[in-house]
């Protein structure tokens, strides 16, 4: 059997990966984390947002290095929104540009990343409750 540190080890990472511009995703890791042993709810959770959250604003940090440009229609969505915008930061294909998008605009990093962790969260919470 895995111990629970290695699990929440493997989940950590698998989020982190998940979030940068690397393919993959890290609900199923969670699910299976959390139907193998459900016990580990809470500390779950916190290392999948705070993995995903931290990947999430790897690629926050490759946009504020990018030259500037012509705005793309995500950097016009980001602009209007500004960092509230973060909490789409989660969704598929959409997720990692806006993160990309935050940071060639120089948003707030504090906020960006707050609200980032928030939507980010949320998403985890729905697979959460689905496998316990």
């Amino acid at each position: 059997m895995i111990s629970d540190e290695l699990s929440l080890g493997g989940l950590f990472v698998s989020s982190f990966l998940a979030a940068t511009l690397l393919p993959g995703g890290s609900e199923a890791v969670l699910f299976g984390v959390l139907k193998l042993n459900p016990g580990l709810l809470w500390p779950a959770l916190a290392l999948a947002t705070l993995g995903n959250t931290l990947g999430g604003m790897s690629s926050y940090l490759l946009g504020r290095i990018l030259p500037e440009r012509k705005p793309t229609k995500w950097l016009v969505f980001v602009h209007r929104y500004g960092s509230p915008a973060m909490l789409l930061a989660w969704a598929p294909l959409i997720g990692d540009a806006l993160c990309v998008a935050a940071g060639w605009l120089r948003l707030n990093a504090v906020q960006v990343a707050l609200f980032m962790a928030a939507g980010k969260l949320v998403r985890y919470l729905v697979i959460a409750w689905a496998a316990v």
